[in-house]
């Protein structure tokens, strides 16, 4: 598929597939005209790039995993799994950061809301 197409099936620019590619986290092979073209899998690959860029995984980090994703070799899958380790970590550690604060939050809401409930106003 071209890359009009590919934008199409993921959401993603043009541009921003440019980038991905730019950055290394997309690999596409080129008609003797230089026009991109994409498989099938590139779908799922764009896909997981936003997934990780969403969750705050930097682009050279990804690029750090990607031949995992597209050639595994035993060298490549170790380092893979060494730097997905790291960024599980990562996110679990925000993961139970955003619920402390979440939890911080409801409290004081709750203190709040019965604040101005005993004193007959609303919120």
């Amino acid at each position: 598929m071209r890359i009009g197409e590919l934008s199409a099936r993921t959401g993603v620019s043009r541009r921003l597939l440019r980038y991905y590619e730019e950055q290394g986290l997309l690999v596409s092979t080129r008609s003797p005209s230089g026009q991109r073209h994409y498989g099938e899998e590139h779908v799922e690959r764009v896909r997981l790039v936003r997934e990780f860029l969403a969750a705050g995984l930097s682009s050279g980090t990804i690029a750090e995993m990607v031949p995992c994703m597209a050639e595994p070799s035993v060298a490549g899958a170790r380092r893979a799994l060494k730097i997905m380790n790291r960024e599980r970590a990562r996110l679990a550690a925000a993961r139970d950061a955003l619920a402390a604060a979440g939890s911080a939050l409801d409290r004081l809401i709750e203190t709040n809301e019965k604040y101005l409930a005993e004193r007959g106003s609303r919120p």
